[in-house]
């Protein structure tokens, strides 16, 4: 049998067990420090071990893969897939564990791409903490308008919006009253009913809630900007090495740079690791899960999938069922008359990451798809109809 390798990666320490076709094991005990790492690498290649699966939690796996990578083959083992018996727990356990079922070829290794998509993958999930944070800093502005009774949020599209960012500078630097707010209010905000907008700007606010919406305003614009510069980082990536892909995705409907660079951050250019759509449907979790006894469905929820993907396909997905002459928000509209909203969403998403999986493996231009309605059909659409209108004469 071939000599293989299992790791439990922990923040500070990691242990090893290396298990050698004749039965022998070793075990030892490295810190997470580089200078350890490159120990372990040297036992490793002393033993002549042939392959290496470790099990990790967050990032704490990266630095350890960093440095193994290139001399020895890898596996990212989900700790779901190999959770051993209950009971009888240690690290060292767990590292022997790992070490066993990798030596029977029962590790299934996570996908990890590589490295230059891991760089935008760190820039663009960046990007989506920034937005987070930028979503809660808004929030803390709404908040603070209200304390002032300064309702211009209820009229406006978002709270971060021009016009009402227009307002909270405006406060910071001095004015008050209603008629010197309202001249920073857009003028489609005003038309629409200028006498509660111009009573929605007549407040009380004090020398406090100044200083605490001039810390928000700070803080809103520091986090667009370092949100701009992330948005440049991906641009400077995918123009260097994914340009075509980039463009390609741009044809679909409903996606637009930024989406179709965060989809390449989180899938990659290169699909080989899933032969299949319905492969990477399920790696994604857009697809309903089996929980099935005696016969009875228990649930048929999506399945847990990487987040950040399902996260901006849903929002894709949103876009697409606004688009006019398409045939995915005609699917929609279909499926939304005898499914909930929510669930037409995730079907959308899914159709949209099968169409995104073509383009990719096949490297061909989105074409709209024209359904193809055969002249039987036709005929009997156009009978039912004349049905209908007769039975209204009738009546």
């Amino acid at each position: 049998m071939k000599t293989v390798c299992g790791l439990d990666v922990h923040k500070d320490t990691i242990f090893l067990c290396i298990l050698a076709g004749n039965g022998q094991v070793i075990l030892r005990e490295f810190t997470t420090l580089t200078c350890d790492i490159i120990l372990m690498l040297n036992l490793i290649q002393q033993e002549h071990v042939s392959e290496v699966a470790m099990e990790s939690t967050g990032v704490y796996w990266i630095p350890i893969w960093r440095i193994l990578q290139g001399h020895v083959s890898l596996k990212l083992a989900n700790p779901y897939y190999i959770k051993q018996l209950p009971g009888r727990k240690t690290d060292v356990k767990d590292a022997q564990w790992i070490a066993t079922v990798l030596q029977k070829g029962l590790v299934r290794g996570s996908y990890i791409p590589g490295k230059h998509i891991q760089e935008l993958r760190q820039y663009e999930r960046r990007y989506v903490h920034l937005s987070e944070q930028l979503t809660r800093i808004e929030q803390e502005i709404d908040r603070q308008l209200n304390r002032c009774n300064i309702r211009i949020t209820s009229y406006a599209s978002t709270v971060g919006s021009k016009s009402v960012m227009k307002v909270v500078k405006a406060i910071i630097d001095g004015e008050s009253t209603a008629d010197q707010l309202i001249r920073h209010i857009h003028g489609r905000i005003v038309n629409k009913n200028k006498q509660q907008v111009f009573s929605s700007l007549e407040g009380v606010i004090s020398g406090t809630d100044k200083f605490i919406l001039s810390q928000c305003y700070q803080e809103h614009e520091l986090i667009s900007r370092l949100q701009l510069e992330c948005t440049e980082q991906m641009q400077q990536v995918c123009d260097s090495y994914f340009k075509d892909e980039l463009s390609l995705l741009c044809t679909i409907p409903g996606i637009q740079k930024l989406s179709a660079m965060t989809i390449i951050a989180e899938l990659g250019v290169d699909l080989s690791t899933f032969p299949t759509s319905a492969m990477l449907v399920g790696w994604a979790g857009l697809r309903p899960r089996n929980d099935e006894s005696a016969k009875k469905i228990k649930s048929r929820k999506i399945t847990n999938g990487n987040k950040y993907l399902k996260r901006i396909l849903v929002q894709c997905a949103w876009a697409i069922t606004r688009t006019k002459k398409c045939w995915l928000s005609g699917k929609y509209n279909e499926l939304a008359k005898r499914k909930s909203h929510k669930k037409a969403l995730i079907a959308i998403a899914r159709k949209l990451l099968v169409i995104i999986w073509n383009i990719l493996s096949k490297h061909e231009v989105y074409k709209e798809y024209i359904p193809y309605i055969s002249l039987e059909k036709k005929q009997k659409r156009i009978d039912y109809l004349q049905k209908q209108l007769l039975e209204l004469q009738i009546i």
